[in-house]
């Protein structure tokens, strides 16, 4: 089976995104060249060749992302794709965000950082608790060799 990657089309002075070919899998698809694509697309063939970049997305990358944005832009220094997400709320600003899947990868590297903290802690918790009931053991013991006996 033939898989034909999406490609992101993009005015290279802004980032703004132009275009989106999304992903085409089958048999019957024919792959075209940028340029095909170019003067296939009305909404691409009204942009100068110069004007516009183009990123093609490894197959199924970012899938999930395009199916829920609004719009993208491709940061024309880094080359970086962020994502406008839709809202049920129309009236509220929205904000570039990166990828949602790097975005789960990061918050799931941080969640293990901090479940590696919360086991140090613990762990210091512990050791403190088995200081505390020794030096209890200790007073215990030493006021029973005094006689005072405790409260």
């Amino acid at each position: 089976m033939q898989i034909i990657p999406t490609r992101l089309y993009y005015e290279k002075a802004t980032g703004n995104g132009i275009f989106i070919r999304h992903q085409q899998v089958g048999s019957g698809f024919v792959p075209m060249t940028v340029e095909e694509e170019m003067q296939a697309y009305p909404i691409l063939s009204e942009y100068s060749p110069d004007a516009v970049g183009v990123v093609e997305l490894e197959p199924n990358q970012y899938g999930e992302e395009l199916a829920m944005c609004a719009s993208f832009r491709v940061d024309p220094d880094t080359g970086n794709i962020t994502f406008t997400y839709r809202t049920e709320e129309p009236g509220l600003p929205q904000n570039p965000r990166p990828p949602l899947t790097e975005e789960v990868a990061e918050l799931n590297e941080q969640i293990a950082a901090l479940m590696i903290d919360s086991a140090a802690k613990d762990t210091q918790l512990q050791q403190q608790d088995a200081i505390i009931a020794d030096l209890m053991l200790q007073i215990a013991a030493l006021q029973t060799a005094s006689g005072g006996g405790g409260a």
